[in-house]
């Protein structure tokens, strides 16, 4: 047995081999690092940027009670800390010299860490404006009545449109990357599997994704309609049907999140059977 406290690697395997069945008990709450872990061991931590990840577990008596995650490029996302973990995590990660631009975590957990931080580094946190809620399915409760037209799965053969419409939603959403044919590979849109709702002409209006099956999970991400396009249900038909296929793949969970400033999506994704899980928080540190 190892002696308590965090125990870090960068080694995506050994992380998985000790935390996978801690992270599994509760998906919701772990998508985060399921997903990046699962994206390190699929696409090898070089594919993230030439810094190795970082990986950690904290055991108490043999049992692993929290993890960390953080890759290349990106900050350090936590599973939920009591605010005294939070402490002893900051201290250590301080002490070891790290440097996280950001953290990620449930509400409560990013603003003990970022205030731990603080502490011990004099970094300033600053809580970024757009707020996020979790949601998990419970009944999937589609549109009735669905708006004219089908819905369609992209396929390989579909890449320029894939590109196309995550590039837009991610100008939507004021992501800082280049979503294109080059970079398409290297981004987190590449993993995904999307659906497209198209009226009865053809005409595409509406795209949904949803990353792979992780854990008995998936998560439902990006959900998105050209401005001049809402209003007509679109987007809510693209989002039950992407959810009905995430079930039909065997996902015994189903989550995503939505920024709460956006109170049209949050009501769309309550009516198709979405459930609050928890209000997330992101501290950036200057």
């Amino acid at each position: 047995m190892r002696p308590d406290g965090w125990h870090l690697t960068d080694d995506v395997d050994d992380f998985l081999a000790r935390a996978g069945d801690f992270l599994r008990s509760r998906p919701g709450l772990h998508v985060m690092p399921l997903t990046w872990a699962e994206r390190v061991r699929v696409r090898g931590a070089s594919a993230f940027g030439a810094e190795a990840p970082v990986f950690g577990v904290l055991e108490r008596a043999g049992e692993v009670c929290a993890a960390l995650h953080r890759v290349p490029s990106r900050g350090l996302g936590l599973t939920p800390l009591t605010p005294g973990q939070a402490d002893g995590l900051a201290a250590r990660l301080a002490a070891l010299g790290h440097s996280p631009p950001y953290v990620s975590a449930d509400h409560a957990t990013a603003t003990a860490f970022a205030g731990a931080w603080r502490r011990h580094t004099g970094a300033v946190p600053r809580l970024r404006d757009t707020r996020l809620r979790l949601y998990r399915l419970g009944t999937l409760t589609p549109p009735d009545p669905m708006p004219e037209g089908r819905s369609r799965v992209l396929g390989e053969q579909d890449l320029g449109e894939a590109v196309l419409w995550c590039g837009e939603f991610a100008r939507a959403v004021g992501e800082d990357v280049t979503v294109d044919a080059v970079s398409w590979a290297s981004t987190r849109y590449a993993d995904k599997r999307y659906t497209l709702w198209e009226t009865p002409d053809g005409t595409p209006v509406s795209i949904a994704g949803m990353n792979p099956l992780i854990g008995g999970q998936i998560q439902v991400d990006v959900v998105y309609t050209p401005a001049d396009l809402r209003g007509r249900g679109y987007a809510g038909a693209a989002a039950a049907e992407v959810s009905r296929a995430a079930l039909a793949a065997g996902a015994r969970d189903v989550v995503l999140f939505a920024d709460l400033s956006n109170p049209t999506s949050n009501a769309l994704y309550r009516r198709l059977g979405y459930r609050t899980l928890t209000d997330w928080a992101v501290y950036d540190f200057s």
